[in-house]
């Protein structure tokens, strides 16, 4: 099982990044797939969720309107769209596959948001 996820990196405040999740080694359309993200110092915290199929979404408050999760079964492959970054949204994101008592993690990816 792999989880790996790639797209951060270093963005001015007011800008974007897309991140993905590429999934193998599993059922990936069984699975509802979320995004965590971990500032330094805190707790992981959950940003994002989508079931399978991708009826229903939901966001942590303090993304909503600017974040977007999205999934192609085809491919695997789960996304986040990061608009309007704040220096808060700074964290190593982590890709998660849940389905019962089973959870797949990824290794994470940084999102640095700067001037």
């Amino acid at each position: 099982v792999q989880l790996v996820e790639s797209g951060g990196g270093l963005v001015q405040p007011g800008g974007s990044l897309r991140l993905s999740c590429a999934a193998s080694g599993f059922t990936f359309s069984r699975y509802v797939m979320k995004w965590y993200r971990q500032a330094p110092g805190k707790g992981r915290e959950i940003v994002a969720y989508i079931s399978s199929p991708a009826t229903s979404t939901g966001y942590t408050d303090s993304v909503k309107g600017r974040f977007t999760i999205s999934r192609d079964n085809a491919k695997n492959t789960v996304y986040l769209q990061m608009n309007t970054l704040r220096p808060e949204d700074t964290a190593v994101y982590y890709c998660n596959a849940a389905l019962g008592t089973t959870d797949y993690w990824g290794q994470g990816t940084q999102v640095t948001v700067s001037s």
